[in-house]
C-alpha cells in the first residue's frame, strides 16, 4: 500500500545482483565468498592511527565542502606523478563519500533528463541505476570475450545519437579485470572528440594493475577537457570501510559537483580525511605489498579455473575474474546458486553485469591464497559433474 507513495525512479531500479548472493551466503556454514569486491588485507596500521591522532587533537568539526585542501593538494601530486594528469587542487579536484557519491554528482550535474550515457558492458553493477537516477537514459554496449571485454570505436559509433552526452569507461574493469592500452583510449577519444561528449572514468582499481601500467584517460591527447576522473582510496589502500573517493576534472564541471555536494553531504568525513592523507604520503610500499599478493592470487585462480574446464582470460587489472561457464548449459544464475548450494562457494552470476555478462560468472580472488585454493577445489569437483 504505501509503494504509491515511491517515486518511479526508485521503483524501475533493481536491488544489486552481488548484494543477493553476499547475503545468501552470510546465511550459510563454511561458506568461501569469492564474491563481494573487497580487499582481505586491513587497512594499513600508520592510515588507521593518523586517523587516530585527528581525533587526538581535536580535528573533529566539518572541512571545506570540497574536502581539506591538503589532502587535495595531495591527491594533485599523486595523480600527477603516477598517471602524469595534472588538477589545481583549488578548483579541479573534490573528495567525495567514496566513488561511488563521486559518479552520483558527477552525473547530476551534466546529465539532463532525455540525455543518453553510454556504458560499456559487462560493467559495475551500478552505473546504469545511477544514470537513471539523474533522469538520463542508460544505453549498453557489449564488449566481447573474444576482444578481451574491450569495446571498439565502431561500436561507440553505432550507439551515439543526438541525445547522447557522456560515455563511462572503466579501466582496470570491473568484473572482467581487463585494462585498456593507452592506443586501445586513444582510439576512444577520436569518437568522443568526433561527437563533443563527455568521459566518466572510472579509475578506482588504477593501482591494481599487473603487467603494465594503468594509462589515465585524463592523460589521453584531447580528453583533459572532456574527462571527469573518478577515483578514491577503497580498493588499492584497502580502505572500502572509509568510504572516500575523488572526482578530478575542468573547473565548471567541479564546482557544479560540489554544489550538489554541498546540499546533499556537507563534506567527507573529516577523520578520513587525514587517514587518507596518510596513505598518500607514506602509503606506497603498503600498496607495492598488496598488488603484489594479488598478482600471485591472479595466476594461480586463472590457472586453476582454465584447468578445470571454465575457459578464463588472464586480467591486466584489479582482482577479479570472470571466467566463461557456458560449457555446462546453466545460465549465470542457476551456476551461482547451485555452486553455493552443493559446495558453499558463493561467485556473482555474470548477468547482473549486464546481458552480456550472461554465461560468466565473477570471482573476486581477494582472498587469502589458502582459502582460494580451497575454493578452486570445490569448484573443481562442481564443474566436473556438469562439463
Amino acid at each position: 500500500m504505501s509503494s504509491r507513495y515511491l517515486s518511479d525512479k526508485v521503483q524501475e531500479i533493481q536491488p544489486s545482483g552481488i548484494r543477493k548472493f553476499f547475503d545468501l551466503a552470510s546465511k550459510m556454514e563454511n561458506v568461501i565468498s569469492l564474491g563481494v569486491g573487497e580487499p582481505d588485507f586491513v587497512t594499513p596500521w600508520n592510515v588507521i592511527e593518523a586517523s587516530y591522532h585527528s581525533l587526538e587533537q581535536g580535528y573533529t568539526a566539518y572541512t571545506a565542502n570540497a574536502g581539506l585542501l591538503e589532502l587535495r593538494q595531495e591527491i594533485s601530486l599523486y595523480l600527477n606523478q603516477y598517471f602524469s594528469v595534472e588538477y589545481n587542487p583549488e578548483n579541479q579536484l573534490i573528495v567525495t563519500v567514496g566513488a561511488s557519491q563521486a559518479f552520483d554528482i558527477a552525473l547530476r550535474a551534466v546529465v539532463n533528463p532525455g540525455e543518453e550515457v553510454i556504458i560499456v558492458e559487462p560493467c559495475f553493477v551500478a552505473y546504469e541505476s545511477t544514470v537513471r537516477l539523474a533522469g538520463g537514459i542508460p544505453v549498453t554496449v557489449s564488449a566481447s570475450s573474444e576482444n578481451g571485454f574491450k569495446v571498439t570505436k565502431e561500436q561507440l559509433e553505432k550507439a551515439i545519437t543526438d541525445k547522447t552526452k557522456a560515455i563511462i569507461i572503466c579501466s582496470p574493469n570491473n568484473p572482467t579485470g581487463t585494462v585498456l592500452t593507452k592506443s586501445e583510449l586513444e582510439a576512444i577519444a577520436k569518437v568522443v572528440t568526433k561527437h563533443d561528449l563527455l568521459v566518466i572514468s572510472d579509475e578506482i582499481y588504477a593501482e591494481l594493475s599487473y603487467d603494465e601500467k594503468a594509462v589515465s584517460m585524463a592523460a589521453i591527447e584531447g580528453l583533459y577537457d572532456r574527462t571527469i576522473l573518478i577515483s578514491g582510496f577503497s580498493k588499492s589502500f584497502a580502505m572500502t570501510g572509509w568510504r572516500l573517493g575523488y572526482a578530478a576534472g575542468p573547473v565548471d564541471i567541479i564546482q557544479a559537483m560540489t554544489k550538489i555536494h554541498q546540499y546533499t553531504i556537507m563534506c567527507a568525513p573529516t577523520m578520513a580525511q587525514h587517514g587518507a592523507l596518510e596513505a598518500l604520503r607514506n602509503g606506497r610500499d603498503s600498496v607495492e605489498e598488496m598488488t603484489t599478493s594479488y598478482r600471485h592470487r591472479r595466476n594461480f585462480v586463472v590457472k586453476a579455473l582454465n584447468e578445470m574446464g571454465l575457459e578464463c582470460h588472464l586480467p591486466g587489472g584489479a582482482f577479479y575474474v570472470f571466467p566463461s561457464i557456458k560449457k555446462t548449459g546453466m545460465t549465470s544464475e542457476e551456476f551461482a546458486e547451485r555452486l553455493l548450494e552443493e559446495e558453499q562457494v558463493a561467485v556473482v552470476p555474470g548477468h547482473v553485469f549486464g546481458e552480456s555478462g550472461e554465461g560468466y560468472i565473477r570471482c573476486s580472488y581477494a582472498t587469502s591464497i589458502k582459502q582460494l585454493d580451497q575454493a578452486m577445489k570445490r569448484m573443481g569437483k562442481f564443474v566436473q559433474k556438469y562439463i
